[in-house]
Formats: structure tokens, C-alpha cells, sequence
């Protein structure tokens, strides 16, 4: 007997692995039809991404290679475009005129903002309509109309002119002088300093009040305080103004093309590389030139926003890499 029990025992099959239902069939019909009503949420979106950004990015980088004139069929030239680009002296007045404005007026800009950002994040009476005024020409001012009344404000004989010539200061009206026209430009982007404004504000209101409290008992001053507080807790909202900032800079064309009446001038002093792309690629008609120009444009902002990301782990703080 124990045996023959001892053989059954051993002749017997393993234990097979309990094998788990799979989901009922209707569960899997309504998990497909979720997905294909969002697909079809969705379509509108991937339909315009494909038709109006990744198509024409596409077809903008192959007539980067060719010479295309907009009417005649493209012919492949290979670099030429990008090779008589860097030979172009219009070309580098571009560059140059593009990387004054973003060197002067990207800092001026953020200081500004930081600076109001500051005086606001204070509790003080009509707060909301502060706020809402400083921030009201970051809505407005990029419009063609603006364009217009800020090329009016600069003009010969106009506002600025009659106010600095009432200081003694005779330049005439900066619209007209190359010399100073790129800086009325300056000035437009950073009247707009209300977008990073806010930002600063919501970087602001997220020091602890306790890290000020314990600074002032240990006898920090105000600036003590701001350097060693609040610059460091604010440097990823920083960053982000910087980055985006910077970026935008680089794509200034509206305001550039309505301040110079359509010119890019006095003397290409406005010149900035949006605007020469713009005449060589509908003014003159070299659409394969424009594209190099747009790539090449593409690759200077990358380059710039690696820089940037790179540069961002010696004086950004984040709040997880602390702890």
C-alpha cells in the first residue's frame, strides 16, 4: 500500500502555475473604444501638427539644400545656400544687430521685472491693480498697432525728442539715427516686462517667510537677505525667465519691421535676422536661402538653450537636490 502510494505520488504531474483570468471580451471593447475616442479628441491636433508645423518644417529643411525662388521647381545645390550665408556681409549685420538687441535688452528686461516683482510681492493697498497694470502691456504690446504709436513716440520732434532736447540732450528722434534706433527696439521689450513679472511674483511667494525671519535676527540686511535668500530659493523661476526670455529674443521681427517703416534701417540698423530672412525669402524672392537662414537660426537657439541647460547646475538650486 504505501508503495503504490509512494509510485502515485512520484508518476504525479507538478503543480501548474494558476492561471489568471484574462479580461472579459467587453472590457476589451470599451478599452478600445476610450482609445479611439481619443484618437478622435485628438485627431484635430495630430492633423494640424503634421499640415502646418511638421510638414512645412520638413519641406523648409529640404529647401535649405536647393535654390528655390518660390515659381521655378527647386534645384539641388547641396551647401551653397549655407556657405554663401556665412560670405554675406548683410548676412553677419544680421547676426551682430540680432545679438545686441538679446544681450542688451534680455538683462534689462528681467531686471526690470524682478525689480517690480519684488515691490508687488509686498502687501500693500490696490495690490490686484498694480499687478494688473504692469502686466497689461506684455498682452498689447507685441500688436502692430503698438509698432506704430511707439515709432510715432520716437519720431523726430516728437514726445522722447522734445523731452531729452528739454534736458539738453540733442540726438534728434532715435527712429531716424542709426545709432539709436535698435535701443527704442530695446526699450519696447522691456516696457513688455509683465509676462516675467508674474512668473517672479509665483517664485516669490513660495520663500518661506521663516528663512527671512531667522536672517533678520542674525542680523542680515536687506541685500544680505536677497542674495543669500532669495536669489537662491528663486533660481529655478530664474532659469525658466532666462531660458524663455532669451529664446524670444531671438525671434524679434514685428516690432523691428513696423519701428523701421518696413525698412530694417536706417542704414540696416535694424536689421535684426527675422527681417533679413523676411526680405530674402518674399522680397527677393530666394525661399532656399530664407530656409538655410531658418535652420541655421534653429541651430544658434539650441545652442544656446544647451548652454544655458548646462550652465544652470552651478547657480540653480532645486529644492530636491537639497534634500
Amino acid at each position: 500500500m504505501g508503495t503504490a502510494v509512494t509510485t502515485l505520488i512520484k508518476d504525479s504531474p507538478p503543480d501548474a502555475p494558476e492561471k489568471r483570468p484574462g479580461p472579459p471580451a467587453a472590457v476589451k471593447r470599451r478599452g478600445r473604444r476610450e482609445n479611439l475616442a481619443g484618437y478622435l479628441f485628438m485627431s484635430p491636433w495630430i492633423a494640424g501638427f503634421l499640415l502646418l508645423t511638421a510638414g512645412p518644417m520638413a519641406a523648409s529643411l529640404y529647401f535649405a539644400f536647393t535654390d528655390y525662388n518660390l515659381f521655378d521647381s527647386p534645384k539641388w545645390i547641396g551647401f551653397d545656400n549655407f556657405t554663401k550665408m556665412l560670405d554675406d556681409p548683410r548676412w553677419q549685420k544680421s547676426v551682430e544687430v540680432t545679438a545686441k538687441y538679446v544681450v542688451i535688452g534680455t538683462p534689462l528686461k528681467l531686471l526690470l521685472a524682478l525689480g517690480v516683482a519684488l515691490l508687488l510681492a509686498q502687501s500693500r493697498r490696490g495690490q490686484a491693480f498694480y499687478r494688473a497694470a504692469f502686466y497689461a502691456p506684455s498682452l498689447i504690446g507685441a500688436s502692430v498697432s503698438v509698432g506704430f504709436v511707439w515709432r510715432a513716440l520716437f519720431s523726430d520732434d516728437a514726445v522722447v525728442d522734445r523731452t531729452q532736447s528739454f534736458f539738453g540732450w540733442d540726438v534728434g528722434g532715435w527712429v531716424g539715427n542709426p545709432d539709436w534706433v535698435l535701443y527704442s527696439l530695446v526699450a519696447l521689450t522691456v516696457w513688455q516686462f509683465g509676462a516675467p513679472m508674474v512668473i517672479f511674483l509665483a517664485g516669490l511667494k513660495q520663500v518661506p517667510k521663516e528663512l527671512y525671519e531667522a536672517a533678520e535676527v542674525d542680523g542680515a540686511g536687506p541685500f544680505k537677505r536677497f542674495w543669500s535668500i532669495t536669489l537662491p530659493m528663486i533660481s529655478p523661476v530664474l532659469f525658466f525667465n532666462v531660458l524663455l526670455e532669451t529664446i524670444h529674443s531671438f525671434q524679434i521681427f514685428g516690432s523691428a519691421y513696423v519701428v523701421s517703416n518696413a525698412t530694417c534701417g536706417p542704414a540696416d540698423s535694424t536689421l535684426v535676422y527675422t527681417c533679413y530672412l523676411y526680405q530674402k525669402g518674399f522680397k527677393e524672392a530666394q525661399m532656399g536661402f530664407a530656409s538655410a537662414m531658418a535652420w541655421m537660426l534653429l541651430l544658434a537657439v539650441a545652442l544656446v538653450t544647451a548652454v544655458l541647460f548646462w550652465s544652470q547646475k552651478r547657480w540653480v538650486h532645486y529644492e530636491e537636490a537639497a534634500r
